[in-house]
């Protein structure tokens, strides 16, 4: 079908994914021992499967396992709460770089790159489901400074792996009905971005990025950072506009949405989760949504343009696993895109000849795909086939199952 497959391989090659830490102990953190998510946030992580990381040597052990797994280079994803703060009481508003020393070492040792984000939940001053957007300006100035700290951090971290972190910012302000008052609470979030952005770090250590959101748990009717909202705000002050794949109304596009932000955005960080009903975070599979966004992706010849970024969190079974199945199929999604003979079908596009369009993206879904993915894996020294499965059983029987 004039696919090199050689190219598509190398092309994949190339390509990070930042794999999520928060999947490895159900969005905890270390800022307490034993803590478990709580407080404002409309999170929700669900089941008790054993194995659950409870310090960050077991946290960063399991990356390690999950990362052998995983073909390409590596970037690891970091919330705040996940600082090692040796047993001291730190508040976010006081977290600095040397909270994060031991993630750093242990990253700059493996060459894993590192991403950010500040964890503006799961804490007293959002338990009214409020944070840069709250009425009380005593609360809003918390965020704003823990935010400011949260991109020193990044910029650090950037500066000390010699590779740009990727500082995400994602906040859970909303109201579970409608507000008398929309406007207030979206110029008190703009107000806080602009104290929060007003100190510009270097491109070169640090990438700033902004998520919006449709609803979550408490936010049912009014969410504050709304897609509009951040989008306007990111392209008004060159930030990356995040968008994640359970953020949106069920039957919306988010692949659509790719070459349309690109348009005016030099960048976009995608976020890949999968939402079953509702933005519930599951384990991603290599499902229609996924081979959409990744076909987008490689058809706006924008491999160079997209950030990727794992984001689920599933408690009701081995967490190593969940891990390497998401990055996998992402991957897989990406691969599949790649090897689609794309110069041929713009060819009968352009040509007008919507049949032979059609009729070649149908030939192509039973191309040996899985064929090349083995490929890929032997060449990047994972496991192939199915010997991953068994890798993760091993782990489990040996590690996991000894944590009670």
């Amino acid at each position: 079908m004039g696919v090199d497959t050689d190219a598509a391989l190398a092309a994949l090659a190339r390509l990070p994914l930042s794999i999520h830490c928060w999947q490895g102990d159900d969005v905890g953190g270390f800022e307490r021992a034993g803590a478990t998510l709580d407080g404002g946030g409309g999170l929700a992580v669900t089941g008790n499967y054993p194995g659950r990381a409870r310090t960050p040597d077991e946290l960063r052990a399991d990356l390690d396992r999950a990362l052998s797994l995983i073909p390409g280079p590596h970037r690891v994803n970091l919330h705040a709460m996940y600082g090692e703060f040796g047993g001291k009481a730190v508040d976010r508003d006081a977290i600095s770089p040397e909270h994060f020393a031991g993630w750093i070492a242990w990253a700059k040792a493996k060459k894993y790159g590192l991403d950010f984000n500040a964890t503006c939940f799961s804490h007293p001053e959002a338990a009214d489901g409020f944070t840069l957007a709250n009425a009380d300006p005593k609360i809003r100035a918390f965020w704003v400074e823990h935010v400011r700290r949260c991109r020193t951090i990044g910029a650090a971290m950037g500066r000390e792996l010699g590779s740009a972190c990727v500082h995400n910012l994602w906040i859970p302000d909303g109201s579970k009905d409608h507000p008398a008052d929309r406007f207030q609470r979206r110029a008190w979030l703009k107000e806080s971005l602009d104290a929060i952005y007003a100190d510009r770090q270097d491109a070169k250590l640090l990438v700033d990025a902004i998520e919006g959101k449709l609803f979550g748990i408490g936010s049912e009717a009014f969410v504050v950072g709304s897609h509009e909202f951040y989008l306007a705000y990111a392209l008004q002050h060159g930030l990356l506009p995040t968008l994640d794949l359970g953020h949106y109304h069920p039957t919306e596009s988010v692949a659509d949405k790719i070459s349309a932000v690109l348009q005016f955005s030099p960048k976009v960080l995608l976020h890949l989760s999968r939402g079953v009903r509702w933005d519930s975070d599951h384990v991603v599979v290599l499902n229609d949504e996924i081979r959409a966004v990744m076909e987008e992706v490689v058809r706006a010849r924008a491999l160079d343009r997209v950030v990727l970024a794992l984001d689920y969190f599933d408690a009701s079974l081995n967490r190593v696993g969940a891990w390497v199945t998401g990055a996998r199929a992402v991957q897989q999604g990406l691969l599949l895109a790649l090897l689609e003979p794309g110069a041929r079908i713009r060819e009968c596009e352009a040509a007008g000849d919507m049949f032979g369009r059609l009729a070649l993206l149908e030939t192509a879904k039973t191309m040996p795909f899985g064929a090349v993915w083995d490929r890929h894996c032997e060449l990047q020294g994972v496991p192939a086939g199915q010997d991953w499965i068994a890798a993760i059983r091993t782990y489990e029987r040996e590690i996991l199952s000894r944590r009670g």
